[in-house]
């Protein structure tokens, strides 16, 4: 197949790691948009139980975007049985609400599920049905654990891809170092509370000096106004440089051409 060149070199974690388990998915495109979704989170191991479009098949190399080395492992069942029989434990992903006792969670708890199963060595596979009606309660009863994905109910419709794309994107989360909130410097650095104060003892030389501050009783108050101000917020020392160019050229313009007053 022409596209498989341009591939990502994507292969499986060490060990274990979660199999998705497409039970009769209806298009070749969403295999591939599937395939896409995995790579994103870091999935590897993909099977299909009777895809309707048979398999191997060319729109789904076509729709992975590059993600084509899971759909070249990925193997082909004809039922669900067969698809997770060497497996330990079965997920399985469901919107509604079904009546039966088994233990449930969310996408997030999931993941953190799969993590601990990949750590022990165990095998797990996740269902998901099929684009139009999902799986069926036969399918669920292979299951031992319930995945629901807690949506706006009054619109609680993903397409397969989207389905799987909220797992594959939890169970990368669970293990990724980096940090839910940063500050982005290029460089720089935040500014030390000592390069802050320097700053306004720059800024009230020359507030003074253009007499701002020329009221005695508000100074205090505006002095406060105008820390809190630079000391709530993260500002780098590149920022610092700059605002020190800002008030020595606004200081050194007004000593050349003079202050204008109001009338």
């Amino acid at each position: 197949m022409s596209k498989r060149d341009e591939g990502a070199d994507l292969h499986p974690i060490p060990g274990e790691s979660p199999i998705i388990v497409l039970v009769e998915p209806q298009m070749a495109d969403n295999i591939g948009m599937v395939a896409r979704a995995m790579a994103n989170g870091g999935l590897f191991h993909l099977r299909l139980v009777k895809p309707r479009d048979g398999w191997p098949n060319e729109r789904a190399i076509i729709t992975s975007s590059g993600a084509h080395r899971i759909l070249e492992q990925a193997t082909v069942h004809d039922s669900v049985d067969d698809a997770v029989a060497d497996c330990h434990r079965v997920f399985a992903t469901c919107p509604r609400p079904r009546h039966i006792v088994i233990n449930t969670r969310n996408a997030r708890a999931a993941a953190e599920d799969l993590r601990t199963a990949n750590a022990a060595g165990q095998r797990v596979a996740v269902l998901f049905g099929p684009e139009r009606n999902g799986l069926t309660a036969e399918d669920i009863a292979r299951a031992d654990t319930l995945v629901k994905y807690p949506l706006n109910p009054a619109h609680n419709s993903l397409n397969l891809a989207q389905a799987v794309m909220i797992l594959a994107y939890e169970w990368w989360m669970v293990e990724e170092p980096s940090p839910p909130r940063a500050l982005q410097t290029h460089g720089t650095h935040v500014a030390t509370k000592g390069e802050l104060d320097n700053f306004m003892g720059h800024l009230l030389d020359e507030l003074d000096a253009c007499a701002f501050l020329r009221n005695e009783a508000k100074r205090p108050g505006m002095v406060r106004n105008l820390r809190h101000w630079f000391e709530r917020g993260e500002v780098t020392e590149q920022e610092l440089r700059t605002l020190h160019g800002v008030v020595a050229e606004l200081s050194r313009g007004r000593m050349i051409r003079g202050r204008k007053e109001r009338e």
